[in-house]
């Protein structure tokens, strides 16, 4: 039984580096609209309302990304499960998987607003946040919060379209949401100056467009699937998979998160404008990264489903590809940050020690892309296998012990640069660990299809290189 859903790829046939490249782009594109948020938030709140009002919308994003670090780690289990079972042909627990992650979404919404309304202050006073920005990150963070029901939702939608091999309709809704985002955000700040609340309320409008926008995409656009309040169902089993494949990269996300706040408390200790360098450095770092990430997400989509065809060539031949296309990418964009990267700074704002601060930052780690992007690469081609738990306790193991400590040392001996320097050594260790796991091969036989499906996808010869 071939199934045919408008949009979505059979990965399982035809040119490899051709296909990974087809999916990837909107992937990248998409990557980079969704990064755009936090971009366009940061220019217009750095331009219009000062370095202080910057720094707090920074000091707010390592907390919220810790809240929500592991929910969207499962999110990425759940879509190495429908492309599993899309690449086995199996199109009933594909449905399955859809309406189960909708229904983990909406509660997991409900638990992550309200802790971290409840624990935003304290958080803040633990990580010594200075007084001036204290005020202004809470209203920013409080009101995320209160829309992360149409964050999660968008995000589910996103995590099933890609799962089933269509990467084009994420991007369109991200193209439109991140142009009303940006619409909303200089209608909001520039035109009627209602201030830096005015900027996390734009992002929600832009969220819930999307998100409703994701949902009425699916209910028209594809036949077998039609998504009902009264219909949905959860199904634990399909949920088991879900958690068993995605807890161990939420876990890991989530250590990683707390460790991002854990350095924003080490950055704090050096005043507002190392904390303004930061979140600007910071978010054209995250801008330049997110191509590579892509690259991996689209071989863990890809991996998945060759691997669920039982077919461990062509995902090996995939990952040879993502490294190249990866590789590639990131040493022509460490050069472009290391030639522009104080004239980017102004974008975000003219003061001076700020944008010297966040040059040092940009110069140091964009200099060890290569080694982030391959490191993304072998992760992509482990997620897609649904082997997640070493590479989890390996990101675990560089961030926590060593790029913390090695924060803190360098930090009391250099001042805020030792702080830049850690990152990429801990990127390197990574690396070499996560590489050294793939080679063991023991990586093998972790997915949730377990036998050689009874009627695969009809293949054509010749089309596997």
């Amino acid at each position: 039984m071939n199934l045919i859903f408008s949009g979505m790829k059979d990965f399982t046939t035809g040119h490899v580096t051709r296909q990974l490249l087809q999916f990837s782009g909107p992937l990248v594109l998409g990557s980079v609209f969704q990064n755009l948020y936090n971009v366009i938030d940061s220019i217009v709140v750095g331009n219009v309302l000062g370095k202080e009002a910057l720094a707090a919308v920074g000091a707010a994003f390592p907390v919220l990304w810790t809240l929500i670090s592991l929910v969207v780690g499962i999110a990425s289990g759940a879509s190495t499960v429908v492309s599993q079972y899309f690449g086995a042909g199996d199109h009933k627990n594909v449905l399955k998987t859809i309406d189960t992650i909708y229904l983990f979404f909406f509660g997991a919404s409900i638990l992550v607003t309200g802790t971290g309304i409840a624990l935003s202050r304290p958080i803040f006073v633990l990580l010594q946040l200075p007084e001036n920005i204290l005020p202004d990150a809470l209203t920013y963070m409080n009101l995320y919060l209160s829309g992360m029901i149409l964050f999660f939702g968008f995000n589910s939608t996103i995590s099933i379209l890609r799962g089933l091999g269509d990467s084009k309709t994420p991007l369109y809704f991200m193209i439109v949401a991140a142009l009303l985002n940006t619409a909303l955000d200089l209608l909001f700040v520039v035109v009627f100056r209602w201030g830096i609340a005015s900027v996390a309320v734009a992002t929600v409008l832009a969220h819930g467009f999307a998100f409703l926008g994701g949902i009425w995409y699916l209910n028209h656009s594809h036949p077998l699937i039609n998504l009902s309040v009264r219909k949905i169902k959860f199904d634990y089993s399909i949920f088991r998979s879900c958690v068993r494949i995605g807890l161990p990269t939420g876990v890991q996300q989530s250590f990683v998160a707390i460790g991002m706040m854990a350095v924003m408390g080490i950055v704090n200790g050096f005043g507002t404008n190392a904390i303004a360098a930061y979140t600007a450095a910071l978010r054209v770092d995250s801008f330049a990264k997110m191509p590579s990430m892509a690259f991996g997400s689209a071989l863990a989509t890809f991996a998945g489903q060759n691997l669920g065809a039982f077919n461990e060539k062509r995902a090996k031949a995939g990952l040879y590809s993502t490294l190249f296309i990866s590789g590639t990418y990131s040493i022509f964009v460490t050069l472009l940050i290391v030639l522009f990267g104080k004239g980017v700074m102004t974008f975000f704002t003219d003061d001076s020690a700020v944008i010297s601060i966040g040059q040092q930052y940009l110069v140091i780690v964009s200099s060890f892309y290569l080694a982030f992007s391959l490191m993304f690469s072998f992760a992509g081609m482990l997620r897609g296998a649904g082997a997640t738990l070493i590479p989890m306790i390996i990101t675990i193991v560089s961030l926590w012990v060593v790029r913390l400590p090695l924060s803190v040392y360098l930090s009391e001996r250099t001042g805020v640069t030792g702080i830049w320097w850690a990152l990429p050594v801990s990127w390197i260790v990574g690396f070499v660990l996560i590489m050294v796991y793939y080679l063991s091969g023991k990586w093998k036989n972790k997915g949730v299809v377990k036998k050689q499906p009874v009627d695969p996808f009809p293949r054509k010869t010749g089309e596997d290189d």
